[in-house]
């Protein structure tokens, strides 16, 4: 027969309930405490996957690159003056200066896109894709408390865009952007093309003249044979 005990149980049999409880309340609460800091840790990843995605650069800086219409046709790089500048001229042609046009000056400002420029400090020449932009402006002289020389003015004159492509004859393309509408290249038979290549002292660019990338050239040994003729005549 079942009997109740009346008297009181021995006290390892009257605190294993106690302790059961006490276990079964511990593992509760630490199983709440894990389910909550499970629940934060998935909520921080998510919060910081969509901070991630917000704030971290693409893999390819936009505009940096060249890029191309459906139709082959290149867009201008609207960005090109957060890109690295090379040099800037005053009056600079490849002909003798037309008579009549003093007062007419200009000045051209040069940039190259970062990818291209970092691979040029490293190697001495232009990599597939480089992008060199010439800006023309007006040439200003009476401005304000100028009293000699000239400074650039607002007036944009004219884009050209130097684009090396291994798809096209000869290796490198000239654009030229009176706006910023995507265009085609020049046709390779003008004279810019044959004048690049007589007379660049880089992959038939003027390297020559940016004074901070033409060493580099010197110490990379990566001077053209035609223009090393044409400094060692003068």
């Amino acid at each position: 027969m079942l009997r109740l005990f009346k008297t009181a149980a021995p006290v390892h049999l009257r605190l294993r309930p106690l302790v059961i409880e006490s276990r079964l309340v511990g593992m509760k609460m630490r199983f709440r405490i894990l389910v909550a800091i499970t629940i934060s840790v998935v909520g921080m990843a998510v919060v910081g996957s969509h901070i991630t995605r917000a704030q971290a650069p693409a893999s390819g800086v936009q505009g940096d690159t060249p890029r191309f219409t459906q139709d082959g046709k290149l867009e201008f790089p609207a960005n090109y003056r957060e890109w690295i500048y090379l040099t800037s001229g005053l009056n600079m042609s490849y002909a003798p200066r037309v008579a009549g046009m003093a007062g007419h000056d200009m000045f051209d400002n040069v940039f190259v896109n970062p990818p291209a420029y970092k691979a040029f400090l490293d190697t001495g020449t232009w990599p597939d894709q480089t992008m060199l932009v010439l800006e023309v402006r007006g040439a200003g002289s009476k401005a304000s408390i100028n009293k000699s020389g000239h400074f650039q003015d607002g007036d944009v004159m004219g884009r050209e865009v130097h684009l090396k492509d291994k798809r096209v004859p000869g290796g490198w393309a000239f654009y030229g952007f009176d706006e910023t509408k995507p265009t085609t290249p020049f046709p390779h038979e003008m004279d810019c093309y044959s004048c690049h290549e007589q007379h660049g002292a880089v992959d038939t660019t003027f390297v020559q003249f940016y004074p901070t990338l033409l060493p580099i050239a010197q110490q990379q040994g990566t001077l053209s044979a035609a223009y090393r003729k044409e400094v060692g005549k003068k």
